[in-house]
């Protein structure tokens, strides 16, 4: 009798138990990777604080089908997790490009502040207004700012950029950025970005550090120059029918568990940047030029009057209303100090 009991106890707690599989764009390797630090994190205190009632299984490297795929999958509950790029975002949610106001950060703590504080909480909320089906859970780093990268020439000035041909993603804002810049904007799918470098089809492409690096951009590639001009983290999105199985404690683990998948991304981020996995490695095989304040100022007065001109003419009231939130909350978060 104790040993039916037993087996019974057993397969009830196994029927329990809830799948989440999450997917991200990816190697599986939480040490070089953002992405998979961010995953994994939060698979670790998911499983663990849950006594296994959730079970989160990572499929990296878009074993489930391509990033913009996984974002409609975790709608339909066909998976229960995705970190979306902002590409990826943009064919459901166009309001995601006011991230792409060009030039806004000052530092990258200021990320930080804009997405932990008054906007996170407002572009969250429009998302699931906007977006059917789905829980959005935070919005972990990708890698940190943009960089550019190319093959002719170093670009420290606007005139340097005059005929370099950059690869975009097929986001408008993108190529304005880069057409602003007297650069030739040229849209091309992620996965044909090294080739397209190494057989002149391209000439640079643009993309955080630890992008950079771990692509191996630097055997194609001659000069980077760190423009820090956009900044776009990954949205983390649950599927909303999967939200709605969970019990109040398993959702407050969900929850804590983003944070801490929010904040390991960022951390990796950083230590990449600054190790021999990121700029001063991709010092030793580039020429890398750091814009000047100036420089930075004139890149910006170009670029940024002509993305917020690109946005009023395609943004809705409620994404124009998100635009001023954003605009507000950066300006705030350049303005602040750490432990001030």
């Amino acid at each position: 009798m104790v040993s039916a009991l037993a087996a019974m106890s057993a397969t009830a707690s196994f029927a329990e138990t809830k799948t989440l599989r999450f997917t991200h764009e990816e190697a599986a390797d939480a040490f070089n990777s953002p992405t998979h630090a961010c995953a994994s994190v939060f698979a670790n205190i998911v499983n663990a604080d849950t006594n296994g009632s959730i079970n989160v299984e990572i499929y990296p490297s878009d074993q489930l089908g391509s990033n913009e795929e996984a974002v409609q999958m975790t709608q339909d509950n066909t998976i229960q997790a995705v970190l979306a790029s902002t590409g990826s975002m943009a064919t459901y949610y166009p309001n995601i490009d006011v991230l792409n106001l060009v030039f806004a950060y000052d530092h990258n703590a200021a990320t930080y502040g804009v997405f932990d504080g008054k906007f996170g909480n407002a572009l969250a909320n429009d998302i699931e207004a906007n977006l059917e089906g789905v829980e959005v859970l935070g919005f972990p780093d990708s890698g940190g700012f943009f960089a550019v990268t190319n093959s002719k020439r170093p670009i420290a000035s606007v005139e340097d950029f005059d005929g370099v041909r950059i690869r975009t993603m097929t986001i408008p804002s993108h190529k304005i950025i880069i057409n602003s810049l007297n650069g030739e904007a040229y849209p091309l799918a992620w996965g044909e970005v090294y080739s397209g470098l190494q057989t002149g089809v391209i000439d640079g492409q643009m993309n955080p550090v630890p992008i950079i690096a771990n692509a191996n951009f630097a055997e194609v590639q001659a000069h980077l120059t760190l423009t820090n001009h956009l900044f776009s983290p990954y949205t983390m999105l649950l599927s909303g029918a999967f939200w709605d199985s969970l019990s109040d404690s398993e959702k407050r683990i969900v929850r804590y568990a983003s944070e801490s998948c929010v904040v390991a991304s960022r951390g990796i981020s950083r230590i990449i940047e600054a190790s021999d996995r990121g700029l001063p490695a991709l010092s030793e095989k580039m020429e890398v030029v750091a814009l000047t304040q100036e420089a930075r100022d004139q890149f910006k007065a170009l670029a940024q009057p002509a993305v917020i001109e690109h946005l009023a003419n395609t943004l809705g009231d409620d994404g124009k209303a998100l635009l001023e939130v954003f605009q507000q909350s950066v300006a705030e978060a350049n303005a602040d100090s750490y432990l001030d």
